[in-house]
């Protein structure tokens, strides 16, 4: 069933409150994106009909356009919020001040947890990014690189002041990403492996024990050298 939404046949005690269409206007955005995220993960960008969308939306291709005006404008989109809610999470993580056991925990933590809270959403950024990140590439150097430049000052910090062992930050941080999101991206893999239809919590909590101890090592060698 296809729902016709037109912002101007809104009726006049609607029109009347703007709150009322503000509100409106953020359901159906909601709608789209969620079916957006799921169809950009399963097919890719090149694969997703922007009719199917619509339709998974309940709504017109003319209407979606309405608030997505091309394909391009709501997979912008789509990977806004997901960027968006992943630095979010990582944001001010990486303290100089603090523990940098507490903190490689509490990375490792926001890691898993978005891999586990938002598996599609993540699966959209990879493909993204495996694909060469030719239509989001500038917000990635944008937004990620200044963060992750930030967070490797951090580390080469504690490096130069014998709080962990000396390694390569960069990829160190690459080794902590590629291990959480995998999480996400190749959570089919894992399941079958493990002969479940899904990863459960208790594999969430168990990855982020076995993953946290290995990084934590090079902190238990940084207070050895210290």
């Amino acid at each position: 069933m296809t729902i016709i939404i037109n912002e101007t046949s809104l009726d006049p005690a609607s029109a009347a409150l703007p709150g009322k269409r503000v509100q409106h206007r953020e359901e159906v955005e909601s709608t789209i994106l969620r079916e957006a995220v799921r169809l950009f993960a399963e097919r890719g960008f090149e694969g997703t009909p922007i009719q199917e969308v619509a339709e998974r939306a309940g709504l017109s291709k003319q209407n979606l356009m309405y608030y997505f005006p091309t394909k391009q404008a709501l997979y912008k989109r789509v990977l806004d919020d997901v960027l968006d809610d992943w630095l979010a999470r990582m944001a001010s993580l990486a303290d100089p001040d603090r523990d940098p056991a507490d903190v490689l925990r509490a990375y490792v933590a926001a890691k898993l947890r978005f891999s586990r809270e938002q598996p599609l959403a993540s699966r959209v950024y990879a493909m993204e990014v495996i694909g060469g990140a030719t239509m989001y590439g500038e917000q990635i150097r944008e937004r990620v690189v200044p963060l992750l430049r930030q967070d490797i000052a951090v580390f080469e910090r504690w490096i130069a002041d014998g709080r962990i062992a000396p390694v390569n930050a960069t990829h160190l941080l690459f080794a902590v990403w590629a291990m959480t999101q995998s999480y996400a991206d190749f959570s089919a893999q894992m399941a079958l492996v493990l002969g479940r239809a899904e990863l459960t919590a208790q594999d969430f909590e168990e990855a982020e024990r076995v993953i946290t101890a290995m990084v934590l090592s090079l902190t238990d060698q940084g207070n050895k050298h210290a």
